[in-house]
């Protein structure tokens, strides 16, 4: 037993160095280094030109994310739909737009739904005789929809999801022209953001407004949602990304105004203890 014990504490990983001397080391002996997210992307513009790769290759971010809420709650693996300020991609979503109104269907048509139907369209979706990518729809036929919420799933329209409403030109577009991701794995985000042949000034804004989105769905009380953020090209390495800059500044400001909230019913708590002192 004893033997066992030393093997054991032998086997022990020795703590992680900080920054190596020169650019040949074993990097499983030191930390992880962190980039800027410009200094990022201009290494991965570098090393596309290095490597004679692919330039318009796709770009992709992974994002580590801290679920816990308090009292063993957690948040749940959710999926989101965003529009990018700069598209990377001629590519459209497939969408089928729900209405059984003839005006809202020319809408529809026109801003380009593949498919535009009411409740006839029902039995087709059931036996898989029709397959698009996101299903829209306006509130009034919603009472008509049940039988397909056990099969569309999160994909069953909703205004938590923005594919409920009655804005049809501005459904159509985000679920058209939208970048769709989703938590795998319970914690973790894949997706890619842009093209690596873009201007670092848009790569950087589309990797924003994702973590803007993602940060949506965790309450800033709870703190930071975002631990983790590795950018990479389609054949680079992947490069850990410093966080300052990068998540919503919202958090800290709605903070400070709960705190001005606080101080002020304070304040008027004490002005009325006071005059009830003195009456």
């Amino acid at each position: 037993k004893q033997e066992e014990t030393k093997k054991k504490q032998g086997t022990r990983r020795r703590p992680l160095m900080s920054k190596p001397v020169d650019d040949v080391y074993l990097t499983w002996l030191y930390e992880r280094p962190s980039y800027d997210v410009e200094e990022a992307v201009g290494m991965l513009k570098k090393f596309q030109e290095l490597d004679f790769t692919y330039p318009k290759q796709f770009v992709y971010i992974n994002v580590f994310l801290d679920m816990a809420l308090q009292k063993k709650k957690k948040v749940e693996p959710f999926a989101s739909t965003v529009l990018l300020p700069y598209r990377f991609t001629e590519e459209t979503n497939k969408v089928l737009f729900f209405t059984e109104n003839e005006q809202e269907a020319e809408i529809a048509r026109d801003n380009g739904a593949a498919i535009v139907g009411g409740i006839e369209l029902i039995k087709w979706i059931l036996e898989d005789e029709i397959q698009v990518d996101f299903y829209v729809a306006v509130p009034a036929i919603m009472p008509k929809l049940i039988p397909l919420r056990s099969k569309l799933k999160r994909k069953y329209p909703s205004t938590k999801r923005n594919s409920l409403g009655h804005d049809i030109p501005k459904m159509l577009q985000l679920f058209r022209e939208g970048l769709e991701y989703v938590v795998e794995d319970e914690r973790v985000i894949k997706t890619r953001i842009a093209r690596l042949d873009m201007p670092t000034e848009q790569i950087i804004a589309n990797l924003k407004t994702v973590i803007h989105d993602i940060c949506t769905f965790k309450p800033s009380t709870y703190g930071a949602f975002v631990q983790k953020l590795v950018i990479r090209s389609s054949t680079s390495e992947g490069l850990m990304l410093n966080l300052d800059g990068i998540l919503p500044q919202v958090e800290k400001v709605e903070e400070e105004e709960e705190e001005k909230k606080d101080k002020n019913a304070e304040d008027d708590e004490e002005k009325h203890v006071q005059e009830s002192v003195s009456t």
